[in-house]
């Protein structure tokens, strides 16, 4: 089976996403998503400047040496535009080989581990109230995790909260200059240990409840965040801190029992070695999308089983749906799964565009058994919703310093 064709979309139903399309000589093609926030046109270039035509004439079975010939044939390895543009490849090619066999991905890569995905929801407020309210809400609709988020007293915005200001999923997709944000650290503290302490006393033990600090702590104040908010038995802190050096995770480590979740903006396995090997963490959130696909993806859950560290796929609005169906395809076979965060499917305008099978029901996901992916990309919708250039937030100290994950 030959690949004839590799086509590179580019639209903004409210983000912008890059979808890959590969074509083959049989009639089957395969979908793969290569968005990358903020830099989306430096990967549509090197997809079809550089990556498609190299590909023309290989057969699309081969997806392993395909892999190998992406990442270890050229000079420049790694990096965040070469390894998305490896991961939509990757992820269409499996997508070939499932509707070939008229099987599920996940079948391919194994069969099931499990009857379905636990998802966690985000709960975002305004205040601590607004925060719990939203927590209820998901509690309400059947789901056993969830993220709390606050926004801190005294900042003009809060990363990751906005309340009831905007629609998040525009917002996020209409920034053309980096919009900065206020941090001050001493009020963070202030606000989030008392978030903690009410969702428990309001929800009990039995819901799950996760936090993510976005990198904006040193390792020393994440140990201490850890440490206060052992009482209140998270499932994960995640992005304490950023671990550019990986060995700032021992800081962290040995001061707190808090269990610790990384790896959203790592692009290979190199990236989290020292983490998972250590067992400086308990679990790995890498993306397929940003760290080259399923390929990769289940190489490194193998790694981290044996060092008893689960998964916890990455799972933000600014990763397409074909990202998200990828996953679910990797969290319903690996057997050292953790947990699948979960933003919903987007607005009605991505509905159109990309149709899956997913199913959420009771906190849980499955997957129907459509072969490959089971999802579709509708190139006539797509061109109603043109590209727009936006960029997450910069923050700042309070004294103007950059402070950013």
């Amino acid at each position: 089976m030959k690949i004839t064709q590799v086509k590179v979309f580019v639209c903004n139903p409210g983000r912008n996403f890059v979808t890959v399309k590969v074509m083959t000589d049989e009639g089957i093609y395969g979908i793969g998503d290569a968005t990358l926030n903020g830099r989306e046109m430096a990967v549509v270039a090197y997809l079809e400047e550089h990556v498609a035509p190299c590909l023309i004439g290989r057969d699309a079975h081969n997806i392993e040496d395909i892999w190998q010939y992406l990442y270890r044939g050229v000079y420049w390895r790694k990096g965040a535009v070469n390894m998305a543009a490896i991961a939509a490849i990757d992820m269409a090619l499996w997508d070939i080989k499932g509707k070939a066999a008229n099987m599920p991905v996940y079948q391919l890569l194994g069969g099931r581990s499990r009857r379905g995905v636990t998802l966690y929801a985000h709960a975002s407020g305004e205040t601590i109230e607004d925060t719990l309210n939203k927590t209820a809400e998901h509690i309400a609709q059947g789901f056993k995790a969830v993220r709390l988020q606050c926004a801190v007293p005294g900042l003009n915005v809060t990363y990751g909260v906005l309340g009831d200001k905007a629609d998040y999923f525009e917002l996020q997709g209409s920034r053309p200059l980096p919009p900065e944000e206020d941090w001050s650290t001493q009020k963070y503290f202030n606000m989030v240990v008392d978030l903690f302490k009410q969702a428990r006393e309001r929800f009990g033990n039995d819901v799950h409840l996760l936090h993510d600090v976005h990198s904006r702590l040193t390792p020393i104040e994440s140990a201490r965040l850890g440490k206060l908010l052992e009482p209140y038995n998270l499932l994960f802190l995640e992005d304490a801190s950023i671990a550019e050096n990986q060995d700032s995770y021992k800081v962290i480590r040995q001061h707190t029992t808090t269990p610790l979740a990384i790896g959203e903006t790592y692009n290979t396995i190199w990236d989290c070695k020292n983490l998972i090997q250590n067992q400086l963490i308990d679990y790995i959130r890498v993306a397929a999308t940003h760290a080259g696909g399923i390929t990769p993806l289940r190489r490194i859950a193998d790694f981290a089983s044996v060092y008893n560290v689960k998964t916890a796929p990455h799972g933000a609005p600014d990763l397409s749906p074909v990202c998200f169906a990828a996953h679910m395809h990797l969290n319903l076979w690996a057997p050292n799964f953790g947990i699948q965060e979960f933003v919903g499917f987007g607005n009605e305008h991505s509905k159109r565009i990309f149709k899956h099978t997913v199913e959420v029901k009771d906190g849980l996901a499955n997957v129907s058994e459509a072969p490959g992916l089971g999802i579709e990309f509708d190139e006539e919708a797509a061109k109603e919703y043109p590209y727009k250039r936006s960029y997450l937030p910069v923050s700042r100290l309070e004294d103007g310093t950059v402070w950013n994950w």
